[in-house]
């Protein structure tokens, strides 16, 4: 099977949810056009990033009678959707989140685990950790979402994998951080590296997009990416402006590749279980 996967690498208005959802809607007409099956858009790409006191402002509720919520989810008839947005639960607990959309339905919302509250990023503040890593099931097989810092840390990648994932599904707001010693973006550097070590290690596809424009000095890259099951990019590397991407992506290289490198096969998670809770024990001693 191959998928058109289309990276919405935009540019949000800070705190103006609905100028976002009309870009939202204009960018999947845009890849409407250009036969795209999955669409995924940036790490809260419904309000922008340093959203900060006006959280409660531009949160929605990922329900039919939410009108913001309601717009996605008819869109969705034309192809499968990956957003971000500030999701306010039943008892007014706020998280960064990430929905998948198909077909008029939401097939699975994933809250942001890891929440950056050292140097210049401050969302401990405002926002609830989430407690899950899970992989649902798409139309195009099993996959799993993680959003910006989720995927700075191993362990929420390897659930999703022995969930049953395929697909590896991360978007950010990542800024620049300056430039390493070869003059590259010492920030896309880490997370091009990342990336790859999951689509090998993992041997899944990884799909990536990030946000690019201005918010409070911080200047986002974009450099959103495909990365196939052996780790090679299929397409990465077009920063700070805003553009829609499209890459075609062979479910088939899934088989190829584990029939080559059965890491998969071979992996022992009762072991990985069995020593966490020996290290529990003991730190916890």
């Amino acid at each position: 099977m191959h998928i058109n996967v289309g990276l919405a690498q935009i540019y949000p208005k800070l705190g103006d949810v609905k100028a976002n959802l009309a870009k939202h809607l204009d960018t999947i007409q845009q890849a409407a056009a250009q036969q795209v099956d999955l669409i995924v858009f940036p790490e809260l790409s419904l309000t922008g990033y340093q959203v900060q006191d006006l959280v409660p402002e531009v949160a929605i509720r990922p329900v039919p009678e939410d009108e913001t919520f309601r717009a996605l989810l008819d869109a969705s008839q034309q192809m499968d959707i990956v957003f971000g947005f500030v999701h306010e639960d039943v008892r007014q607990r706020f998280y960064t989140a990430a929905a998948y959309l198909s077909k008029g339905q939401c097939l699975h919302i994933h809250h942001k685990i890891y929440l950056p509250t050292y140097a210049m990023f401050d969302e401990g503040r405002y926002f609830d950790q989430g407690e899950y890593a899970r992989a649902f099931d798409t139309r195009f097989g099993r996959v799993g979402m993680l959003i910006c810092e989720d995927f700075w840390h191993m362990s929420p990648a390897y659930l999703l994998w022995q969930d049953g994932a395929d697909i590896l599904i991360f978007h950010s707001a990542s800024p620049s951080r300056g430039l390493d010693a070869g003059d590259r973006l010492s920030g896309s550097r880490w997370v091009e590296l990342v990336n790859q070590a999951y689509g090998s290690m993992f041997t899944n596809y990884v799909i990536h997009c990030n946000r690019v424009g201005f918010e409070d000095g911080k200047n986002f890259w974009g450099g959103s990416s495909i990365v196939d099951p052996d780790g090679e990019f299929l397409t990465h590397g077009h920063y700070f402006d805003e553009r829609l991407i499209v890459h075609s992506i062979d479910l088939n290289q899934l088989h190829r590749t584990r029939a080559r490198l059965p890491l998969l096969r071979d992996e022992r998670p009762e072991l990985v279980q069995r020593e966490l809770g020996r290290i529990l024990r003991r730190d916890g001693a």
